[in-house]
């Protein structure tokens, strides 16, 4: 019997981080100050292998899962993780294969990528200014080098192509427009995402949040919208698309416009701890079960013991108090 948790949201998700290392610096997220270069990282023997990955992967797919998204980190830090995709690509039932990247290193792996299984890509880019954008990832990486490896992934086929921008007042809210204006028919679809109290590190502050309202009318003004329906029951993007048929952008609204109601993702971090919310401080521990050789009977139960209980609903109870409480690091689970 595939489970549904408290509030009666069933498991379809899984987002699967496969390391905590990234080689940016995004102030949003691994900010220098924190995540210097005495940063102590995982070692490997702590990460899930590929093939205990690939046992619950299994195992979720038979409790309802059909997306899957390997995460980060960066996810193309880990070593050899085309054969992680392809582990995973041969497993019957899920619909969704898809990694979220910042594209760093995407030019000379898509081919392998998409060799493996992969179906598609998500590409993180907060701005085409390069002044803009390397502040923002702090480490001096330009624009055009990320461009370059989504040209790549469109080239293989890994598609359709969405490009996460998260939107930071005062930071890149002037690029709104200069990013719709580039991605307009390219088939690619832009989502901007308000910026989120994601982890305990990135100083987020309500006023820095530039709300979905704010998105719209920007780009309205220049470009009509008209609203369009949802992909899948649970999708959390508010989607649009141009009136004068350019192509589709989507707005993530967790701050202003909360979709907890519709929540059926769960994240595995890269040491096998599986987080119900993106907001969660706590991790249920799936490594010590995997390498103290429980059967998959155990590990199922365990599964549907976590998410019968679960009754996640951080963004829709939000205040300035809960903003404080101890949270993973969005590094830790991939957003």
């Amino acid at each position: 019997m595939q489970p549904t948790d408290k509030l009666n949201r069933p498991l379809r998700d899984l987002r699967i981080s496969v390391t905590d290392r990234c080689n940016f610096r995004c102030v949003y997220c691994m900010p220098k100050e924190i995540f210097g270069s005495d940063f102590a990282f995982l070692p490997h023997d702590k990460l899930l292998s590929f093939e205990e990955i690939t046992r619950l992967t299994k195992l979720f797919v038979a409790n309802g899962v059909e997306k899957i998204r390997i995460t980060g980190g960066e996810p193309l830090l880990r070593k050899g993780v085309e054969m992680l995709i392809k582990q995973l690509s041969e497993i019957n039932g899920i619909k969704d294969l898809a990694m979220t990247t910042n594209a760093s290193l995407l030019r000379p792996r898509a081919e392998r990528l998409k060799q493996a299984g992969l179906h598609r890509v998500s590409v993180s880019l907060d701005s085409l200014d390069d002044n803009v954008f390397m502040t923002m990832n702090d480490v001096r990486f330009p624009v055009s080098k990320v461009l370059d490896g989504i040209k790549a992934a469109e080239d293989v086929g890994l598609t359709p192509i969405k490009i996460n921008a998260v939107i930071k007042r005062g930071m890149n809210d002037d690029s709104i427009l200069k990013m719709a204006e580039h991605f307009r028919n390219t088939g690619h679809i832009l989502r901007f995402i308000e910026f989120m109290d994601v982890g305990n590190s990135n100083g987020w502050r309500l006023e820095d949040t530039v709300t979905t309202e704010e998105i719209f009318k920007t780009i309205h003004s220049e470009w009509p919208l008209l609203p369009i329906d949802q992909n899948y029951e649970g999708e959390v993007a508010n989607r649009f698309r141009y009136k004068d048929k350019a192509g589709e952008i989507g707005i993530i609204a967790s701050i202003s416009q909360p979709f907890c109601h519709g929540c059926t993702r769960s994240r595995l971090s890269a040491e096998g701890k599986l987080y119900t919310c993106l907001f969660s401080g706590l991790g249920h521990d799936f490594r010590d079960k995997l390498r103290r050789r429980q059967s998959d009977h155990e590990i199922d139960m365990f599964i549907k013991h976590i998410w019968g209980n679960r009754k996640d609903r951080y963004s829709e109870l939000r205040t300035e108090e809960t903003n404080f409480q101890t949270k993973v690091e969005m590094s830790h689970i991939g957003g």
